[in-house]
């Protein structure tokens, strides 16, 4: 038989196959041997087979660029390192310029997306949100490993911090709802230099509604250092400090800047002068980084305490004109009215209460707590002749806010007088009664939004009265349902009221402060006599409700 014949001989077609396949085996052996192959191995269709050993070595090889190309992708990511064209230079006029511009075009473009992360390690603080520099306003979730108390939702202005704690959130914090949870905010005092505090610092310090100077950027206070490419816009990376608000007084000089050193924060500004990212450490020494979402900017939603959802001010129409003058002469027509109050004052008390006023005799009766201290009771009462509290164990209601307050107004109560209001509560019912009596000029009111309170639809009506910035709630029937009051350090207190019948009890039978009482201005009354005289009035309609 022929090698032909092995080859090509009659049988099936895989007979023919395995016959050339045995074949080229022979050959190839015989060349290892030194002896050539009578001829190459027939073309067969399909991809070439590729020895084993090419196949491992092709393996490492793509294994090798993979990692290389992960690790440097992890470096690019976690470093941000900018692609240096040469070492550090001095500002040119151009980037000097981008560079002070780029806190007035924070501001202009209203508000932003932000992702900041403070600290390093076990102490690290992660704050997702947004930044409003237009209106003063920052929503964020705060989370992280380092988040401790402060883990949850929070709001601030730069005078005020609202936060809504959330132990059982997850570490890792994702933006907040745009509309946010109307329950459990309380009023915070963040420590300066430091943790969120520090972070809300210099989140509304990154805007500024002017420039900054260019002199001294170009007298060695700034620096370039790289460029690079994020979301793929080309942005320069400056070094240059963090500019403190200037002094008040026109006769001090400034003196020269320090030189930028590798010290000193660097932003991200492209060629716009916006700002994309910027690093550099808080007060405290510990490393933050903000990354600007410059495309994330959803119109926020402020929470009740600081001043609720935004609206659009504008002029009164004649009906709602009308609906203002006739307020006094409607309360007065209703009496009286059950109120709750949520006031925070002050850095960090969260006060809570409920209570009855009422505007024929102008009285005001409320029991308040600090959520924070519920062991703690006020009784609150507030007459014609001034205000008096006393401190009295009380229980809490069903909502954590306490019961309404003790009817008849105990007598030996300790109650301590004073002629005028003392806090942002005092004014806030001052403001509440008062309302009742002169009318408001329509004139000094603009209409804020519209609203809804307990079910009814308002028009929330921002005004200035006594030197006081009020809003006034109310309803199409010509009814005040809510009363705010901006307080001293920028919150707003809230006066919920429900017009109707209140308790005769209100008025005390008899003196409720010891003969020291102080006499009011220009009255030449004794104090002893001046709290009985107009409480024992509306005392004798006892059959009545109103």
């Amino acid at each position: 038989m022929t090698v032909r014949g092995l080859a090509d001989g009659p049988g099936p077609t895989g007979h023919a196959a395995r016959g050339r396949r045995r074949a080229g085996r022979h050959h190839r052996r015989d060349g290892r041997h030194g002896v050539p192959p009578a001829s190459p191995p027939p073309l067969r269709d399909g991809p070439v087979e590729v020895p084993p050993t090419h196949r491992r070595g092709t393996l490492v090889a793509l294994c090798v660029v993979a990692t290389a190309t992960a690790t440097a992708l992890v470096a690019g990511l976690l470093g941000w390192t900018p692609e240096s064209a040469g070492p550090a230079r001095a500002l040119t006029v151009g980037e000097s310029e981008r560079l002070a511009a780029a806190r007035v075009t924070n501001y202009r473009d209203l508000r932003a997306g932000v992702r900041v992360t403070a600290g390093t390690g076990g102490a690290r603080v992660d704050l997702v949100g947004w930044v409003d520099w237009a209106r003063q306003l920052a929503y964020l979730d705060v989370g992280g490993p380092g988040a401790g108390p402060h883990r949850g939702l929070l709001q601030a202005t730069p005078t005020v911090v609202v936060a809504r704690p959330d132990p059982t959130a997850v570490l890792t914090p994702a933006p907040p709802p745009l509309i946010p949870p109307t329950d459990r905010w309380r009023l915070r005092d963040l420590p300066d230099g430091r943790g969120p505090g520090a972070v809300l610092e210099l989140l509304f310090g990154l805007a500024a509604d002017r420039s900054e100077p260019t002199d001294p950027l170009l007298r060695g206070g700034g620096r370039w250092v790289g460029r690079t490419r994020i979301g793929g816009e080309q942005v320069d990376v400056l070094q240059a400090p963090l500019p403190r608000p200037a002094t008040a007084d026109p006769n001090v000089t400034p003196s020269a800047p320090p030189a930028a050193g590798d010290r000193d924060p660097r932003w991200w500004v492209d060629g716009d002068a916006r700002l994309h990212r910027w690093e550099g450490r808080l007060p405290d020494g510990n490393p933050v980084t903000v990354e600007l979402e410059r495309s994330d900017r959803p119109t926020l939603w402020a929470v009740d305490a600081l001043g609720g959802r935004p609206g659009l001010p504008r002029a009164l129409t004649d009906a709602e004109a009308a609906r203002l003058d006739r307020l006094p002469t409607r309360l007065r027509a209703v009496a009286g009215a059950a109120v709750t109050v949520a006031a925070p004052l002050g850095a960090a008390a969260n006060l809570r209460g409920s209570g009855w006023l009422r505007w024929t005799g102008q009285l005001a009766y409320l029991s308040v707590a600090d959520l924070d201290t519920l062991g703690r009771h006020t009784l609150l009462r507030r007459d014609a002749a001034g205000f008096a509290r006393a401190e009295v164990p009380l229980g809490a209601g069903p909502t954590g806010a306490p019961d309404t307050p003790p009817l008849p107004p105990p007598t030996a109560a300790g109650w301590r007088p004073a002629a005028g209001p003392t806090d942002d509560l005092d004014r806030l019912v001052d403001a509440a009664l008062r309302a009742g009596g002169t009318a408001v000029r329509p004139g000094s009111a603009v209409r804020l939004r519209g609203d809804r309170v307990a079910g009814h639809p308002v028009d929330v009506l921002e005004l200035r009265a006594q030197g006081l910035r009020l809003r006034y709630w109310i309803d199409h029937t010509g009814l005040l349902r809510r009363l705010e009051l901006r307080t001293g350090q920028g919150a707003w207190a809230q006066l919920d009221l429900n017009p109707g019948p209140v308790p005769a009890g209100m008025a005390p039978t008899g003196p409720t402060a010891p003969a020291t009482r102080p006499k009011a201005p220009g009255s030449a009354r004794k104090a002893a006599t001046a709290p009985a005289t107009p409480e024992a009035r509306p005392t004798r309609r006892a059959g009545t409700t109103r």
